[in-house]
């Protein structure tokens, strides 16, 4: 919202400056007389155009300015009332700035049953086929021995694959249940090395609540990189307006 700086005098357009009282009647068709307050200024708005600003007294204004746009024909003396509105000046406490959702959201602020809107624009997705980095998945023979002393047994492992995916990161989470999609198919799917990759992976999306943690290849939750969030049903439709001043064309007398 445009903040409302009053000035004290302008070096033009006297005699809308001059028509504080025209300004201050006019302010009664929208509030009462105990709710206007001193005249403190104007604003020059263009040619033959100025806001005068009155202080509201309303409680619940405190900062605000009761403002009154005047504007006059060339060449001529008329004042005429334009608009009548309410202003915060520059110490009015006000709304903060809009922030769609999908700016406003943090990662803490989601669960995984909640989609999140797609980012077609993703910096942290690249196609696959376009992928050349030493980062990119391939399965290295040379990581099943790794060097250890002892590794996993086939009886640990079976351990440790049925405990991940009957937790609520396997199919049969909440989660799971309602995404659109399962996580053999997201960008976010790190593959496991070994045996595990064909069951399971690790994810890598910080807005996800599974983000870091081994999830089964047919989990899912609401921050799949394809998925969106869906669209609002509109209110009603806009119709077009009866009198467009755009297309007003204005004739110099």
């Amino acid at each position: 919202m445009t903040r409302l700086v009053p000035v004290q005098t302008v070096t033009k357009e006297k005699t809308l400056a001059q028509a504080i009282e025209p300004a201050r009647d006019a302010l009664l068709d929208i509030t009462t007389p105990e709710m206007i307050g001193d005249h403190v200024g104007v604003v020059p708005e263009g040619d033959r155009v100025l806001t005068h600003a009155f202080t509201c007294l309303h409680p619940g204004y405190v900062g605000w300015f009761w403002a009154v746009t005047q504007s006059r024909a060339p060449r001529s003396r008329k004042v005429t009332i334009n608009e009548l509105s309410l202003k915060p000046g520059p110490e009015a406490l006000v709304a903060p700035d809009w922030v769609p959702w999908a700016d406003r959201l943090e990662p803490d602020d989601i669960s995984g049953t909640e989609p999140l809107p797609y980012r077609e624009d993703d910096p942290r997705l690249v196609a696959g086929f376009e992928d050349t980095s030493e980062d990119a998945d391939q399965l290295r023979e040379f990581e099943l021995g790794l060097g250890r002393a002892r590794v996993l047994s086939q009886e640990g492992r079976a351990e440790a694959f049925n405990r991940w995916y009957n937790s609520d990161r396997g199919p049969n989470s909440p989660s799971a249940k309602a995404a659109k999609a399962n996580c053999s198919t997201c960008a976010f799917m790190m593959l496991m090395a070994g045996s595990a990759r064909s069951l399971f992976g690790v994810c890598a999306n910080e807005w996800s609540p599974d983000d870091g943690k081994v999830v089964s290849l047919d989990h899912g939750c609401g921050a799949h990189s394809e998925t969106d969030a869906p669209k609002q049903r509109k209110l009603w439709d806009q119709s077009e307006p009866a009198l467009d001043d755009a297309e007003i064309e204005v004739v110099e007398g």
